[in-house]
């Protein structure tokens, strides 16, 4: 089955927050690890979800040097979280992460 990149890219958008939020993997190095994916894919995933109203900041560690923290989700904005916990495992498949 072939998927669109642009339905690529909204998925992998809507499991990094997931994984973000949940706290899985809340930090580059953990998404990477968890997905698979590129640094900087992780990277430009965390940048993107602004462009879905999806409010991401980094909180940095206190006293902790060279960025050390972690992502949050703010706000979710229109999308609905539980959509993507009870569509889980299609998004990850579509995905082809583990």
């Amino acid at each position: 089955m072939e998927v669109s990149k642009t339905k690529s890219s909204f998925y992998r958008r809507l499991y990094v927050a997931y994984l973000i939020d949940s706290g899985l993997a809340s930090s580059v190095p953990a998404l990477t690890e968890v997905t698979g994916m590129p640094r900087r894919t992780a990277q430009d995933t965390i940048a993107a979800l602004a462009d879905l109203d999806i409010v991401c900041e980094f909180e940095q560690e206190d006293g902790a040097r060279n960025h050390a923290g972690h992502y949050r989700i703010r706000s979710w904005g229109a999308i609905d979280r539980g959509w993507i916990e009870g569509n889980l495992d299609s998004v990850k498949r579509v995905l082809g992460y583990p």
